[in-house]
C-alpha cells in the first residue's frame, strides 16, 4: 500500500490547541528528555517536524534550529507556528525534505542534537532512514528517537487496523478512531477495576491502580501534545513499522552510539523513547 496518513492535516487541526502553557510544558519536556536547562549555542535538527511544536520548544531553549519534513502539510503547520510564536526568529529554517533522501541529508552538516520523536517508523523504511540520520550527529553529539514498540502478534493487528483505517472514506475513518478510542479506554478502565478489586482482597493500597492510570492519561499532554490527535495518528499512521528496545540499541551501538536515557513504554502500546550520544572521535 502506497498511500500515506495525512499526518500535516492531523497537525494543521492540532495547531489550534497551541497556546502558551502547552508551549511551556512542551519546553519543560524536552529539557527533561535531553537533562539541559539551556541550549543555548547549540544546533537541533528536528527530522520530521510535524506541528513544529518541538522545534519551537528547542528555539525557545536558545537552539539554531532546523526544521523540515516530507510532508507539505506539516512544512506548512511549522512554519505557521513559527509564525506565531517566533515571528523574529533568524535561527530556525523550515523546509521541505526527506529522511530517506541521502543527498538532502548530507547538504545538511551535522548537528549537536538529532531529535526525531515518532517518525522514522512511519518512513517506510525504518532502518534505513535510522541509519542515515544518525550520521547528521556531531561526535559527542545525542540522537533522540521515539520509536513504536514491538508486542509482536499485537502489533501485527495493529498493521491491519492502520491498513484498514487507510482504506475507509474520511467519515468511517472517524468512527473508526472514536471506535478504536473507545475500546482502549474500556480496556485500561476495566484493568484499573481488577486491579483496584484485587488489591482491596489483599488489604494493599487500593489507590494505586487509579493514581497510575490518571499518571498515564496525563503522559501525553505533559509534553504539550493532545491525546485526541495523537490517538488519530496512532489509529491511521501509515506506514507503520516497530521495533524492541533491543533492537534499537544494536543498531545504534554498531554506529557508535552510547545510550544515555531510555524510557520505554513497558511492552505494551505506544513508543519506546531512546537518547544516544555518538562517541568522541566518530
Amino acid at each position: 500500500m502506497d498511500k500515506h496518513f495525512e499526518f500535516g492535516a492531523n497537525w494543521t487541526r492540532f495547531l489550534q490547541l497551541v497556546d502558551e502553557p502547552r508551549i511551556a510544558r512542551a519546553t519543560s519536556a524536552l529539557q527533561t528528555l535531553l537533562g539541559l536547562e539551556r541550549l543555548d549555542g547549540r544546533t537541533f535538527l528536528d527530522v520530521g517536524s510535524g506541528s513544529g511544536l518541538s522545534s519551537l520548544a528547542a528555539h525557545r531553549l536558545g537552539a539554531k534550529v532546523h526544521s523540515f519534513d516530507y510532508d507539505a502539510q506539516s512544512v506548512a503547520c511549522t512554519q505557521e507556528m513559527k509564525r506565531r510564536f517566533a515571528p523574529e526568529a533568524t535561527d530556525w529554517i523550515i523546509e521541505s525534505g526527506s529522511a530517506l533522501d541521502a543527498d538532502y541529508l548530507a547538504k545538511l552538516g551535522t548537528y549537536d542534537m538529532v531529535y526525531s520523536w515518532g517518525v522514522l517508523h512511519h518512513t517506510g523504511s525504518m532502518w534505513p532512514a535510522i541509519d542515515l540520520v544518525q550520521k547528521r550527529v556531531k561526535p559527542d553529539g545525542l540522537l533522540v528517537l521515539a520509536i513504536y514498540n514491538d508486542q509482536g502478534q499485537a502489533s501485527e493487528r495493529w498493521r491491519q487496523v492502520k491498513a484498514l483505517y487507510q482504506k475507509l472514506p474520511g467519515f468511517l475513518q472517524w468512527v473508526l478512531v472514536v471506535l478504536i478510542g473507545g475500546m482502549l479506554l474500556f480496556q485500561r478502565v476495566w484493568a484499573m477495576f481488577i486491579s483496584t478489586l484485587l488489591r482491596l482482597l489483599m488489604l494493599r493500597n487500593p489507590l494505586l491502580p487509579m493514581q497510575t492510570f490518571v499518571k498515564d492519561v496525563k503522559k501525553t499532554e505533559a509534553r504539550g501534545m493532545s491525546r485526541w490527535y495523537d490517538l488519530v495518528d496512532w489509529v491511521g499512521g501509515w506506514p507503520f513499522e516497530v521495533a524492541s528496545p533491543e533492537a534499537i540499541f544494536r543498531r545504534l551501538r554498531d554506529h557508535g552510539f552510547t545510550l544515555q536515557e531510555m524510557t520505554t513504554c513497558g511492552g505494551g502500546l505506544g513508543c519506546n523513547q531512546f537518547v544516544f550520544r555518538r562517541g568522541p572521535s566518530a
